[in-house]
């Protein structure tokens, strides 16, 4: 894809891995909060420290995953056009909770449940995947400011995954582009750009 392809809304390569990290984070250690209060049926040092296994593990894979693919995707990245619409971090994330809110609520049930049979071990799975997501988006940050330049993708491509086999490329822009800052977090509050900051 070039610089001319044409009018498109693209949203945060960054964000979009970021998303999930907090709710899955706060979740989680909730889940295993309340998970290590209950006994159990391995008790709670063993549901616990299995659990920090989980922990290391969910993060390392969150944190691996397809970073070959995310890696190909930004040196095949071609700039973006001046039509095109750079969507609001907080959209972004929105939509993608929203996209997947029913899953997000039973995970935390479930991760309770879990605890019934070994204390606080999903909880401390899902808060490690929420750890990994988010070094992710720090890797990605890395990245841009590397390149000098921030990752986007089009937003009917990104529906499942920013790296998934639907997205058949990246667009970039300059740093200053959008309401994000490379990495996904918030950067101080102006006007967000709506062609592409040189």
């Amino acid at each position: 894809m070039g610089r001319g392809s044409g009018s498109s809304s693209l949203a945060r390569v960054a964000v979009i891995v970021r998303a999930p990290a907090t709710p899955l984070w706060w979740l989680g250690l909730l889940a295993a909060g309340v998970g290590a209060a209950l006994p159990g049926l391995t008790g709670r040092r063993i549901g616990l420290l299995a659990g920090a296994a989980l922990f290391l593990a969910t993060a390392t894979a969150a944190f691996t995953a397809r970073r070959k693919r995310y890696t190909h995707l930004t040196q095949a990245a071609s700039r973006a056009g001046k039509a095109v619409f750079l969507q609001d971090r907080a959209v972004t994330a929105r939509t993608w909770r929203r996209s997947r809110r029913w899953w997000l609520a039973l995970a935390f049930p479930a991760a309770v449940a879990a605890s019934l049979v070994a204390p606080g071990t999903a909880g401390l799975a899902m808060a490690g995947a929420g750890a990994g997501l988010w070094a992710k988006a720090q890797w990605l940050g890395g990245l841009e400011r590397r390149a000098g330049a921030l990752l986007w993708v089009r937003t009917e491509w990104a529906k499942g995954s920013p790296a998934g086999k639907h997205v058949h490329g990246y667009l970039t822009t300059g740093l200053a582009a959008g309401d994000a800052a490379p990495g996904g977090a918030r950067r101080p509050a102006r006007r967000t750009a709506v062609s592409v900051a040189r």
